[in-house]
């Protein structure tokens, strides 16, 4: 156990944090408010948890693992939350935890064949990584920010570039590892 895992363990706890503001007997506006920060302070542990394993040498097998289970874990919780309230198309969710779970499943199959590193992380994977974590929280908090930041408005554009961007980067790791699934059947 080492200072980046144990970030990670702690986002992971945000988890069910972050679903209970929202069954718990307390006004809508301050369950978005709680629910928003839960959600933004659990991301940035995601940012700091990399950043320390790096500069720290403590990078490890179990903390390459955890990392983007966590990740995901967070974003599938807090986009099936965003169903409950009717804040996404279920569609979009949908779209969202089904790359989520099919390029997860290709990285395992691909490491197992030695074939990894051809399906790195792309800019397209980080863009949509990016329109998700900057559209959940704006949907989560689902009011007016500053006075004049619409956060459901723009939340829904960018939780349906997000969207785009998810079909996009699974094609484009679905054609990075087209060789290796023809030659598998």
């Amino acid at each position: 156990m080492n200072l980046p895992n144990l970030l990670t363990w702690l986002r992971m706890l945000a988890i069910p944090l972050l679903v209970a503001v929202f069954y718990l007997p307390m006004p809508g506006a301050t369950a978005n408010l709680v629910g928003t920060v839960i959600f933004v302070a659990a991301a940035i542990t995601d940012w700091v948890d990399g950043w320390l394993a790096r500069r720290l040498g403590q990078t490890s097998a179990f903390g390459a693992f955890l990392d983007p289970v966590a990740d995901k874990l967070l974003v599938c919780a807090a986009l099936v939350m965003l169903v409950e309230l009717n804040r996404v198309d279920a569609l979009i969710a949908v779209i969202i935890v089904g790359r989520e779970i099919t390029i997860s499943a290709l990285r395992e199959w691909m490491a197992q064949i030695g074939a990894r590193s051809s399906v790195a992380v792309h800019s397209v994977g980080k863009l949509k990584t990016i329109a998700q974590l900057v559209a959940i929280p704006l949907l989560l908090h689902g009011g007016v920010l500053f006075g004049v930041i619409d956060c459901a408005l723009l939340g829904r554009w960018l939780i349906a570039l997000a969207a785009v961007l998810t079909v996009w980067s699974m094609l484009y790791y679905l054609q990075r590892a087209w060789p290796y699934l023809r030659n598998a059947a």
